[in-house]
């Protein structure tokens, strides 16, 4: 499966983006999905999942109340809403595909086996 990330770009603190990850390939309705991002000098991070039918989310402590994970089964599409956004929010953002939902989050890296390329958010003080 591909995973393509889109929606990335430069925006002022307080304001919104919203990302989007098409896949191709095959059917991921199936899978749980994620967000994860990677700043400058860190480890790649959890920012949200949500798993198949959408009924269930969970979100790092950092982006909760802010940040809204979607999908879109019919077109094979995951979304990140993501508002009042703050300098420290600037990374590249991943998405990530191919986890089970059952017992554990998946809020692990190596949960996930398919990974998009990643979109840039730069936000501005």
């Amino acid at each position: 499966v591909q995973l393509q990330a889109s929606g990335g770009g430069l925006v002022q603190a307080g304001g919104s983006l919203r990302l989007s990850c098409a896949a191709s390939g095959r059917t991921l309705s199936s899978y749980a999905m994620g967000w994860f991002r990677q700043a400058p000098g860190k480890e790649r991070e959890f920012v949200a999942t949500i798993n198949w039918s959408a009924k269930n989310t969970y979100y790092a402590d950092s982006v909760k109340g802010r940040f809204t994970i979607s999908r879109d089964n019919a077109k094979n599409t995951m979304y990140l809403q993501m508002n009042s956004l703050a300098p420290e929010d600037t990374a590249v953002y991943y998405c990530a595909s191919g986890a089970t939902w059952t017992y554990f989050t998946p809020i692990r890296l190596n949960d996930y086996a398919d990974w998009g390329q990643g979109t840039l958010v730069t936000v501005s003080s």
